[in-house]
Order: C-alpha cells, then structure tokens, then sequence
C-alpha cells in the first residue's frame, strides 16, 4: 500500500477528531504506519473541525495537513453549502457523507466524485450516541468507512473502540457494525 490520505469534516462535537484517531488505531492494529491529527479554527461546540489520517505500510515521514486526500469523510453535510469538501480529492477518491439514504442520489447529481453514504445520525441516535439535537456520529461514519474504503477491517475498528472510547463502547462498537452493514455505496 502506498501512502493513503483521509480528511474528516465535521463540526465540534460530532467527534470528527476522535473518528481520525480511531482510524489510525484500527490500521495501526493491523499492522500499519499511521498519523492522525487536527485542524481547529475557532475552537468551539459546533464550529467547522477538520482531522486528517495517514496510513502507509512503510513509516510516514512527512507531518502535513492533508490537501489532496484520497478520501473524504463528512460527518455534517450542512457544511456542503460553504466549504468545498472535495477540493484536492485525488482522480479515483471517494467521499462517504453521512445523509439519510433517500438523499444520497442529490449529492450524488452535484458531485463529480463517488459519493458513499450512510445515516450515521440515525445509527447514533438509535445507539443512543449524544441526543437527537447533537449526535455523535463517528463511530458510525468510521464503520461505514471501513466497509467503502476497503482500508481496515470492522474487527479493527471494534478494537480500536474498545482501546480508545471510555464511555458507551459497546453502543459505540455496534453503531459502527451497524453502519458497516448499512452504508451505501456508489460505484464509480
């Protein structure tokens, strides 16, 4: 495997943040080189948040924000109308959004990249994961993840949960299952 770059946008509090680390612990568990780290602008509950992850088989040297990332994770796709998600997005990436699947094929007619989706709200919400005014969603897009991008396996990401998450794991390991079995994928 050659260098694989991911940028997650969310908002704070949806755990975007926390969704890098756990990505980077599932591939490290299997074996890989990783790094993951966060962007902050202003630095409160709600505010745009950008996290990055890098996953190699052979050390990664280089510490850098992501600018042409091979995937894109949207935790929020409220942040579609003002922030250019994809900017960078390398021929051939894909992008998960977490959408209510009867809105998947309109994200899909404006975008000229692959667009995976998954109700990773709906997951959190069923999970009991924060409150239906502010679910955290990252478990359920990073399960989602796993099964789109192929990159690390869900029993990694069950792991990763279990070694990093300290309040409601097993909520949080069956929403990314959940996810995992549910997220839509576009071939393109």
């Amino acid at each position: 495997m050659d260098l694989i770059e991911i940028r997650f946008h969310g908002r704070g509090g949806q755990g975007a943040v926390i969704a890098s680390r756990l990505l980077a612990e599932a591939a490290f568990i299997e074996g890989k080189d990783v790094q993951a780290f966060p962007f902050f602008g202003v630095e409160r509950r709600g505010a745009p948040v950008t996290a990055f992850t890098k996953i190699d088989d052979r050390p990664i040297r280089i510490k850098s924000e992501i600018y042409e990332p091979d995937h894109v994770i949207v935790l929020d796709t409220a942040l579609l109308g003002y922030i250019d998600v994809v900017q960078g997005l390398k021929p051939g990436g894909r992008v998960l959004i977490n959408c209510p699947l009867e809105r998947a094929a309109q994200y899909r007619a404006r975008s000229k990249a692959p667009i995976d989706a998954v109700d990773g709200t709906g997951i959190a919400i069923g999970h009991g994961l924060g409150s239906r005014e502010s679910p955290i969603v990252n478990t359920s897009m990073l399960g989602a993840f796993a099964r789109s991008s192929g990159l690390v396996g869900i029993d990694a990401v069950a792991e990763a949960i279990r070694r990093q998450v300290r309040r409601k794991v097993e909520a949080n390991i069956e929403a990314a299952r959940d996810a995992h079995d549910r997220v839509d994928t576009m071939e393109g």
